[in-house]
């Protein structure tokens, strides 16, 4: 902040002109100098944890209305193959037979063709961050030995600060040979030798439902030095500085939705895998409380 500024009085006119001067030249020679205005740093929006029914502003958020490909203003793709580091199956595509929005659902489906597959994967890097607040998304999930679905976020941070510097939120992530209970992963360190994780398994709903059947809504409320994580409203998992060191946490985030097949974390299809398998998303909303 620039310097508070002080404006001198003109001199008096007429006879007292030359004195007037000269008491002003003492004066200015002899004032206390400026003092810069302290600077005030605002306190980072949402970062005091609130209950989850008091974040009821929404700043973001998409409900996959439109027909065809998604908002290129909101999502990119990642796209390519090669395993992602766990031996998976699936090539990602900006294909239309792998991501689409159709009946007010994103649809994201993996196809098999031979013994090749194509799956979708995208994110709001790039687009849209997301820091503190409650980051919502409705979802019914596939299901079959070796399909692998995925609602998470990545450090915004990842081209200067590799994973898992940049920090790593697994949301909710299914083994569809296991459709009644997901998992929620939190990955971080300073690099991949330094790699550490935390977080549940066996999440299940009151019923033991499959999560194949029906929507839930999953959500990370991020504030301050510490997450929370629901179910359909109702808390199942924190996680707090004091389970991370480093803690990224506090950084801008950006979200991602994938089906992925095959790979080390739950095995490959088998005989009784049913192709095509879709995640369907009913909406992805991000909410604030009021300040």
């Amino acid at each position: 902040m620039l310097p508070l500024s002080h404006p001198f009085r003109r001199p008096a006119q007429g006879a007292g002109l030359l004195l007037s001067l000269l008491l002003g030249t003492a004066c200015t020679e002899n004032k206390t100098p400026d003092i810069p205005a302290p600077v005030v740093v605002p306190a980072a929006t949402n970062a005091d944890a609130r209950d989850y029914a008091q974040y009821t502003e929404m700043v973001w958020g998409d409900e996959f209305n439109g027909a065809g490909p998604v908002d290129g203003t909101k999502w990119a793709y990642d796209t390519g193959g090669g395993g992602w580091g766990n031996n998976e199956l699936e090539t990602y595509t900006t294909s239309t037979d792998n991501v689409f929005q159709n009946g007010g659902n994103l649809i994201i489906q993996a196809v098999k063709s031979g013994s090749s597959y194509t799956s979708g994967r995208i994110l709001t890097k790039g687009k849209q961050n997301f820091q503190y607040g409650r980051y919502d998304v409705r979802a019914k999930l596939p299901k079959g030995q070796g399909i692998w679905p995925a609602i998470w976020m990545l450090g915004s941070d990842i081209d200067q600060n590799n994973w898992p510097k940049c920090g790593e939120i697994d949301i909710m992530e299914l083994r569809g040979q296991n459709p009644t209970e997901f998992l929620t992963t939190m990955h971080f360190g300073n690099d991949g030798a330094s790699h550490k994780q935390a977080g549940v398994d066996h999440i299940r709903t009151p019923s033991s439902a499959s999560l194949a059947d029906d929507f839930h809504v999953y959500s990370a409320v991020r504030s301050k030095d510490q997450i929370r994580f629901y179910l359909d409203g109702t808390l199942y998992y924190t996680f707090t500085s004091n389970d991370a060191s480093p803690y990224p946490f506090n950084n801008n985030f950006f979200g991602v939705l994938n089906v992925a097949v095959g790979g080390n974390f739950l095995g490959n299809p088998d005989g009784s895998t049913v192709f095509p398998q879709q995640m369907q998303v009913d909406y992805v909303r991000y909410y604030q409380y009021k300040q």
